[in-house]
């Protein structure tokens, strides 16, 4: 067994339109790396991150600390572990930034430890981590990071995911405008309540979206990328939002909406030429703001966690 691992811990995109808290997806190339080594200090410890000193060191506190000390609980391990990240997803970026090195920690440890758990099993643990990033246990980020592909969260009493692979030629643009903004403050702002004429409209939308990622209807999976509760809440965090989903349209996008809590927006394209073209116009857009942005065009990883 070795005594140090390093991983690639890719962002994703959660919600997916209609999808809120139950469904995401993997994107391929962008990500945090973690470097996690044993240590004979029976302790957790987690490094400063290079340029984000911001964020918690301490083990309860950090999301990979306390998703690495829910698996250790639960296997009745007192190993200690020294956690080196390397964050390459801004935190409040709403492209899964902590649910990334909660995914990270959790593979690289069981890794270490000679596999005790599967990848599914790894979820349960890397969303206690995430809890502390949100206020909330949700896995619509920590599930795809750690599995890859398409994640459908069905239940979590007990937590019950469905994975799907994505369809093969299912590529995405995400424009990450450089504010932040907290989910759990992004949470505060929904309405408690939901008319049933909405609700019934998104249940047909996620159906939708299910039938046409098994089916590669890429159609289907554009029709049903339509969110009526959240995204009319939310986009008023993020500037341009309306005119920048417009364009993205108008580009040729399957369909576009907010990816997480924001401010990161996300578009879904049929092909790697198309999704050239939605960058393209989600640059136009932005690029007469004076906000700092980056754009990513990726296919939708089949891949969660790699083991580096």
């Amino acid at each position: 067994m070795s005594d140090s691992v390093k991983v690639f811990a890719p962002a994703s995109v959660s919600n997916v339109g209609c999808g809120f808290d139950i469904l995401g997806f993997a994107i391929d190339g962008v990500g945090d790396e973690m470097i996690i080594k044993k240590n004979d200090q029976n302790k957790i410890v987690i490094q400063a991150v290079k340029d984000y000193e911001n964020l918690p060191t301490d083990p309860k506190k950090n999301v990979a600390g306390v998703a690495i000390q829910a698996l250790l609980d639960e296997l009745g391990s007192n190993q200690g572990f020294d956690v080196e990240i390397i964050k390459n997803i801004k935190p409040g970026s709403g492209i899964g930034s902590s649910a990334a090195s909660a995914a990270g920690a959790v593979v690289a440890v069981n890794e270490l430890l000679d596999k005790p758990y599967t990848r599914l099993q790894l979820v349960d643990f890397a969303m206690k981590g995430e809890e502390v990033a949100s206020g909330d246990v949700h896995a619509d980020n920590v599930a795809p990071a750690t599995l890859g592909g398409f994640c459908l969260i069905r239940g979590y009493n007990p937590l019950d995911v469905i994975h799907i692979q994505p369809p093969a030629n299912l590529w995405c643009a995400v424009i990450h405008p450089q504010i932040e903004i907290k989910t759990k403050e992004a949470r505060e702002i929904l309405s408690p309540e939901i008319p049933l004429k909405k609700a019934i409209r998104q249940w047909g939308n996620v159906a939708g979206l299910m039938a046409g990622l098994y089916t590669s209807n890429y159609d289907l999976i554009g029709r049903s990328l339509e969110d009526h509760i959240v995204e009319p809440q939310r986009k008023v965090l993020i500037p341009e939002f309306d005119e920048l989903k417009l364009s993205v349209m108008k580009a040729g996008a399957l369909g576009c909406s907010i990816s997480g809590s924001g401010p990161s927006v996300f578009a879904l394209a049929n092909g790697k030429e198309s999704a050239d073209s939605i960058a393209a116009a989600m640059n136009t857009v932005y690029e007469r703001t004076g906000i700092d942005y980056k754009i990513y065009v990726s296919k939708v990883s089949e891949d969660g966690v790699k083991i580096l």
